[in-house]
């Protein structure tokens, strides 16, 4: 899926570097091969543990993880949505992700030195906000117009887009971004998402900390979860420098050993990944066999048709069924075999949701 997460940030505040460790492919909990397809795009594997342990079931000739793209955006200045600095590019490249993880620093340290002079996450958070605000402020107004016109003579579609795009400027006229206006329902949620809106993408706030706050974060970290409460975000604490330093081991070992050391159950570059692929809206389906284990990636809510596509388009053009094993199971009876004689098999039609950690097989006809 062609689903991408970009990096974002003002200057100096650690993006690359994580960025980096993302693309090194070490920091990551199984040795499984990593491509870079550009300088600025990385594709990485996503750390499971579940597909290890199928692999450690199934002794598979191959063992093929899923996948996250990370994008790594040059850094924002103050007047960017007037194409200052980079500006135009930088929200090109924003409006091309479908998701952000925002980097802020939240660590102290005269040898690096900060754009504005001064360590404020939640200042710097708000440089950007803005930035991005303008923009979508632009946007909405200009598309609020065209809306009115057209529910004045009395297309309702228009209506029901004029009322939520007037929502939407009247919470960037107050300082918001439009992922902080609420949503009535379904049809709602369709509107919003065509309307492609910069501050309408869901966002993780990556507080990049010193090694000292990296289990528990620190003052910075805590006005930066207050600042960002209303906003329907998640937050990340990370050492980039930290991460930088396990990128770097080759022995799984050693890297297992360090973070015990920092207090730290893994590595936030794993971390990272997965919440990147969560805040995609991405789920996971296994394949599990002699020949092969795989994660397949789907959207939260796919059905199983839409699933069995994922491996082959002949296979959602001609579903038949799917014959589903819930992750627990196969780990408890090891062998599809066992599970069917323990009836733990399930046969599911064209409406079942594929949920996060199911083992499939597609019966299909073409």
């Amino acid at each position: 899926m062609s689903l991408k997460c970009g990096i974002v940030g003002l200057p100096n505040v650690g993006k690359s570097t994580l960025f980096n460790c993302v693309s090194s492919g070490k920091a990551q909990s199984a040795n499984f091969p990593f491509c870079t397809i550009e300088p600025n795009l990385g594709s990485t594997n996503v750390p499971d543990r579940r597909l290890e342990v199928l692999t450690e079931i199934c002794h598979p000739q191959r063992t093929i993880p899923a996948t996250v793209d990370i994008v790594d955006i040059a850094g924002l200045v103050k007047g960017a949505s007037r194409g200052e600095g980079l500006g135009n590019q930088f929200l090109a490249n924003i409006r091309e992700c479908d998701a952000i993880l925002h980097v802020l620093r939240c660590f102290d340290d005269g040898n690096v030195v900060h754009v504005d002079g001064s360590v404020d996450p939640v200042r710097d958070k708000e440089v950007v906000d803005l930035e991005l605000q303008i923009k979508d402020l632009e946007t909405v107004e200009a598309r609020l117009a065209k809306c009115v016109k057209a529910a004045a003579a009395g297309d309702k579609e228009s209506k029901k887009l004029a009322a939520l795009l007037t929502r939407y400027r009247d919470a960037l006229r107050e300082g918001r971004s439009c992922r902080s206006v609420e949503l009535v329902n379904e049809e709602e949620a369709t509107l919003a998402h065509d309307l492609f809106l910069l501050t309408n993408k869901p966002v993780l706030y990556v507080c990049n900390v010193d090694d000292a706050s990296a289990a528990g974060g620190n003052a910075y970290v805590d006005a930066v979860r207050e600042a960002v409460k209303d906003e329907n975000a998640g937050i990340l604490i990370i050492s980039a420098r930290t991460e930088s330093e396990i990128a770097e081991m080759e022995d799984y070992d050693d890297r297992r050993m360090f973070l015990e050391e920092m207090g730290l159950e893994e590595s936030g570059v794993v971390r990272l990944i997965q919440e990147a692929y969560k805040l995609l809206g991405l789920r996971t389906f296994f394949t599990a066999g002699a020949d092969e284990c795989r994660a397949w990636t789907i959207h939260a809510g796919d059905k199983a048709p839409r699933a069995a596509g994922v491996i082959h388009t002949d296979f959602e053009k001609g579903f038949i069924r799917a014959e589903v094993i819930k992750y627990e199971d196969f780990v408890q009876y090891k062998t599809e075999a066992a599970v069917r004689a323990a009836g733990k098999m399930g046969v599911e039609g064209k409406d079942y949701v594929v949920q996060d950690g199911d083992i499939m097989h597609f019966l299909f006809n073409v």
